[in-house]
C-alpha cells in the first residue's frame, strides 16, 4: 500500500509540481519535497554552541557561560533542550502546513531535516519521547495531533531503540496560548496536563518531551512536571523549531 501511494505522488508530482512552501514558486529537483532548491538555504539549522535549557543557537564566539534571553526566568524542571532548526522562513511555513492545512505531505521534508541534524537526533536517540498532548476536542476537530506526528518523524531519523509512548494528557482545554506572555502563559497552563490513565514511568529509562515549536518553554516544562512527579529521573525536551 505505502508503495501504491508513493507511486502515485510520483505520478502526481509529475503532473502538478509541488509548489514551494518558502517562496510559492515550483519545486523542482533537490532533497525536499515542499521547499526549491533557493529556499532551503533559508532554513537555518541549529548546532552547537546553543542554550542548554531551551536549544537556542549562540552566534559569535562563546566563552565561559552565557545567559540566554529566551529562557531567563523559566525555571526548567527537565535536564536539557534541543531544537533542529530556527522557527522562520520554509521551516516556519512547514509546521504550520502540517499543524494548521492538514498537511501530512510535509512529513517527509520533516523528516529530512531532522536527519540532517545529528545535534537533535544524537540527543533523542535510543529514549522515550512523550509528545505533548492535545485537548481531546481539540484532536478531535483537528483530526491528529501534529506532535505525535512529529515524534514519530524523530523516532525514524534518530533510529536505534528510539520510541514514542503517549504517556500525557491535556485534562483542561485551555485558551491559545499565542497572545499570552511568559507568565500569563504558565498560569494558563496551571494544571492543564496529567499522566495519561494506565501510563507508567520507568525511572531508568530516558525520556526526551517532544513539541513542535519552543516560544516560552511553559508548555514544555508543565507537561516536565507532570513526568516528573510521575518517577522520572532522566528528562530532557526537543522542539521542531525555536522561535
Amino acid at each position: 500500500m505505502s508503495r501504491a501511494r508513493e507511486l502515485l505522488r510520483g505520478i502526481t508530482d509529475m503532473v502538478f509540481p509541488p509548489v514551494c512552501l518558502g517562496c510559492g514558486g515550483l519545486v523542482e529537483g533537490g532533497r525536499l519535497k515542499h521547499v526549491c532548491v533557493q529556499c532551503v538555504p533559508l532554513i537555518h539549522m541549529v548546532s552547537s554552541p546553543s542554550c542548554a535549557t531551551c536549544g537556542s543557537p549562540f552566534f559569535g564566539e562563546v566563552e565561559g557561560e552565557r545567559l540566554c534571553p529566551h529562557c531567563d526566568g523559566l525555571r526548567p524542571v527537565y535536564d536539557e533542550g534541543r531544537t533542529a532548526t530556527l522557527f522562520k522562513g520554509p521551516a516556519r511555513s512547514l509546521i504550520h502546513e502540517l499543524k494548521y492545512h492538514k498537511g501530512h505531505h510535509v512529513l517527509a521534508d520533516l523528516e529530512e531535516i531532522v536527519r540532517a541534524s545529528p545535534h537533535v537526533t544524537e540527543f533523542i536517540r535510543d529514549t522515550v519521547l512523550v509528545p505533548v498532548p492535545l485537548h481531546p476536542r481539540k484532536e478531535r476537530e483537528r483530526g491528529y495531533n501534529q506532535t505525535v506526528l512529529l515524534a514519530e518523524v524523530l523516532a525514524r531519523a534518530a533510529g536505534g531503540a528510539t520510541r514514542v509512548e503517549r504517556l500525557l494528557k491535556r485534562v483542561v482545554d485551555t485558551p491559545s496560548q499565542t497572545t499570552f506572555d511568559r507568565r500569563a502563559r504558565r498560569e494558563n497552563l496551571k494544571n492543564a496536563f496529567a499522566l495519561g490513565r494506565g501510563a507508567t514511568i520507568n525511572p531508568a529509562s530516558p525520556y526526551t518531551l517532544v513539541d513542535d515549536v519552543f516560544t516560552t518553554g511553559s508548555t514544555l516544562n508543565s507537561c516536565a512536571g507532570v513526568l516528573r512527579r510521575a518517577g522520572a529521573l532522566r528528562l530532557n525536551v526537543v522542539t521542531f523549531g525555536h522561535g
